[in-house]
């Protein structure tokens, strides 16, 4: 059995969307100026807060948030370009970006009035970073094994428990995470909520992990007797699986699960010029002819997030294919360069090279495992 096509109905982008681009195309060679691949190469992992500001001057966060939240009310479309281009040129994106991409659209589709009108706001104005907590110790990617606990007592509600790897938690100010409210971790799917956390509270403490690049981008986060106020609920008690899941979609559909190696790959193409030996214009060839379809299917599900359908199981499909390939460019691209030690090889894409073949590995690990994202798709399939 396969997915049917009218899954990924083909789609264009519209005018009113590509004419942004022009604009978005100026705003970065500006910014980013001098900025060398090996910098560039972290996209959307490289937090600036300044250049964050300076695109939420230009409008160009919440660019799907309506204006009357602070937004600037435009659809899915003109998301994808400014993304696009903010991937396809490396910019440092990572400190609105999970506001920006998946918390104010949560909020807007669950969030209490009181909460649109606070915090949305302040995330279009680059005031307001966030991260979102859902993997945990010995849990991965299996999200319904959670075990962080939120208790109602008087004046709210009691957090406890710990989150790993969440991204840019040492810098954020909240966090969105899905805990349990009721029954145990063998309850799976039932009794999970999202809470809206204030990483400033007494009785957390954030600890980076450094990863083997020598960042420390990912932390894990301990709640200890955490006291949450009641508006603190995102949505409906025991509705965390579903709204995770719709969050999710906007996760896993976007242009950053196949652009996270096109620094290294345009850098590569450039220097191989108009006449590339014929094993590297075969590599390049292929390259292309595999992330032409999966721009295509992510322009798809940009259609259908444009019209308020969450394509989870599309998502994850999409998601998978992506990250194949975002790992297999700096792989290919290093059997390239083994195949000539004799050189002589250009220095910068030599450093570019080296710093995804460290990350490389984390691309399928974040937004969800391989595994847990065919689990998905064969239960969306109708397999399991």
């Amino acid at each position: 059995m396969t997915l049917n096509l009218n899954n990924f109905p083909p789609a264009t982008i519209p005018d009113h969307a590509e004419a942004l681009r022009s604009d978005v195309k100026a705003f970065i060679a500006e910014q980013l100026a001098g900025v060398p691949p090996h910098i560039r190469a972290r996209t959307w992992s490289g937090f600036d807060a300044n250049f964050s500001r300076a695109m939420a001057r230009r409008g160009w966060i919440g660019l799907t948030v309506p204006v009357e939240y602070g937004g600037a009310g435009l659809d899915a479309f003109a998301r994808f370009v400014l993304v696009e281009e903010l991937l396809a040129a490396g910019a440092p994106v990572a400190a609105h970006w999970i506001g920006d991409r998946q918390s104010a659209p949560l909020l807007l589709h669950y969030g209490t009035e009181a909460q649109r009108r606070d915090l949305l706001p302040r995330i279009c104005n680059g005031e307001l970073f966030f991260c979102i907590g859902m993997s945990e110790p010995n849990s991965g990617s299996d999200l319904a094994s959670v075990r962080t606990r939120a208790e109602r007592v008087a004046g709210g509600w009691l957090l406890n428990g710990q989150k790993i790897w969440t991204t840019y938690a040492h810098k954020s100010h909240y966090m969105i995470a899905l805990v349990r409210t009721s029954g145990t971790s063998d309850d799976r799917q039932k009794g999970l909520s999202q809470f809206l956390i204030d990483l400033s509270l007494p009785g957390i403490t954030v600890r980076p992990i450094m990863i083997g690049t020598g960042d420390t981008d990912f932390n894990e986060v301990f709640f200890e007797d955490v006291l949450l106020p009641d508006d603190a609920l995102v949505g409906t008690e025991g509705n965390g699986w579903a709204q995770v899941n719709a969050e999710l979609a906007f996760e896993r559909s976007g242009p950053e699960r196949i652009y996270s190696s096109l620094v290294l790959l345009d850098l590569w193409a450039r220097l191989l010029g108009d006449t590339p030996d014929p094993l590297d214009a075969g590599r390049l060839g292929r390259f292309v002819a595999r992330l032409a379809p999966l721009r295509e299917m992510s322009v798809a599900m940009t259609a259908l997030l444009a019209k308020g359908e969450h394509p989870i199981t599309e998502a994850a499909l999409f998601k998978d294919m992506g990250t194949e390939i975002e790992q297999q460019i700096p792989v290919e691209i290093a059997d390239a360069v083994a195949q000539r030690l004799d050189g002589p090889h250009d220095p910068e894409l030599l450093q570019t090279l080296a710093y995804l073949m460290q990350l490389n590995h984390v691309f399928s690990l974040r937004g969800g495992t391989r595994e847990i994202l065919r689990g998905m798709i064969a239960r969306g399939l109708g397999l399991r």
